[in-house]
């Protein structure tokens, strides 16, 4: 795999290599500066919609603050489906395979097994797949708590039934979860759900405000009504592996650190070198409790798409109420509901198999991007008998 600049840079030179190894350039880089300079373009329209937006949701907040309406412009905002693309998508002299093709020749990613012991959407990771998930994990956590100001929290993974509500899980989303028979337990879909219920009932001093919390947990989902969906790999899974950010913002404040939280998730693509694009979702798109929500979607060359990875949001004071979580602004005897914002930092498995399938090379292994290497201690996945 060639970086795109230096194809760019060398194109007369890349081509005579690929003669010089019998290839026929034309056919494997055939339209290339076309091609890369549509892509350019397109990046460079992605940015000024990107301007463009950032500039109307500046003038909510301002509008917000003062006190103003700003009902028309937030529609406004909310029905622009701006993609925003970041990074570079890696270029390849062979057909990229897709993850589940890959995690079962290096030997790392088992299907079968898993369906074998637990059915359908589940799945087994060996030797250095195993290791690949814990090493995200431990990055993104490290990146959040040490550079992001995160305060890292290991929640329960079964929550009470008034947790769940005070997220708005329940009661729309039951059939969407997992329950503990003869319990009012729930497996979380989530660590939104416990992170945002650690301060139900409770009363933050403003001076406080924001509080950011991060976590490492599994999620359970019964995937109810995606049958058929995604069926290939570990795209959709009833158990997958997620860090989660919450913040507790003050309202006047609350869609500055939307930003922020939803920057802090993208740093990790940036540092891993994925090439990723930003979506804002129209209202129509959105959870019921968002006002206000971005996608963040990585592009995935084996599959040839761009697959969400994170969704941030802005629930402003749609779970403090149900939740009934409160601050006291200084000076004042009566408390208000803090804004909370949440967002995945990131989903640990499609991450996994978002370094799978960029960071392939022609000989079937799996080269490590320099900010994992610490935490794996190799360079290369490479096949393994499991």
């Amino acid at each position: 795999m060639l970086d795109l600049n230096y194809v760019r840079e060398h194109l007369p030179e890349v081509e005579e290599k690929l003669r010089q190894r019998g290839l026929n350039p034309e056919e494997l880089l055939g339209g290339f500066r076309d091609l890369d300079a549509r892509r350019r373009q397109a990046i460079t329209a992605a940015e000024t919609l990107k301007a463009e937006r950032n500039k109307k949701s500046e003038e909510v907040g301002r509008r917000k603050r003062a006190g103003e309406d700003a009902t028309a412009l937030m529609e406004e905002t909310k029905s622009l489906r701006e993609q925003g693309e970041r990074g570079t998508p890696p270029q390849f002299s062979f057909q990229p395979k897709p993850h589940w093709e890959l995690g079962e020749q290096l030997g790392v990613l088992d299907l079968e097994r898993a369906t074998k012991l637990s059915g359908a959407r589940f799945a087994v990771y060996w030797n250095l797949g195993a290791k690949l998930e814990r090493a995200l994990a431990n990055f993104m956590l490290d990146l959040h708590t040490e550079q992001h100001g995160y305060t890292e929290v290991l929640p329960p993974y079964a929550v009470n039934s008034a947790s769940m509500y005070g997220t708005g899980n329940l009661p729309k989303f039951a059939g969407d979860l997992f329950k503990l028979q003869e319990h009012d337990l729930w497996l979380i879909p989530t660590a939104e759900v416990p992170l945002t219920n650690l301060y139900r009932d409770e009363t933050l001093e403003e001076d406080g405000l924001p509080i950011s919390v991060t976590a490492y947990t599994p999620c359970f989902r019964s995937e109810a009504g995606s049958y058929g969906k995604d069926v290939r790999g570990i795209i959709r899974q009833h158990q997958f592996q997620k860090v989660e950010l919450v913040k507790f913002t003050h309202p006047d404040r609350s869609y500055d650190d939307h930003e922020k939280l939803t920057r802090d998730a993208e740093v990790v693509l940036q540092r891993l070198g994925l090439h990723y694009r930003v979506v804002t979702l129209c209202t129509g798109d959105m959870g019921f409790g968002s006002a206000k929500t971005y996608d963040i979607e990585v592009w995935l060359p084996g599959q040839n798409l761009f697959r969400e990875i994170s969704s941030c949001s802005n629930f402003e004071a749609f779970q403090a109420r149900r939740a009934n979580i409160r601050f006291r602004p200084a000076g004042k005897k009566k408390s208000e509901f803090v804004h909370t914002i949440n967002g995945s930092g990131l989903a640990v498995g499609r991450t996994w198999l978002a370094i799978l399938e960029n960071f392939q090379q022609a000989d079937g292994s799996v080269v490590i991007p320099e900010a994992l290497r610490p935490y794996m201690g190799t360079e290369r996945i490479v096949a393994c008998r499991k």
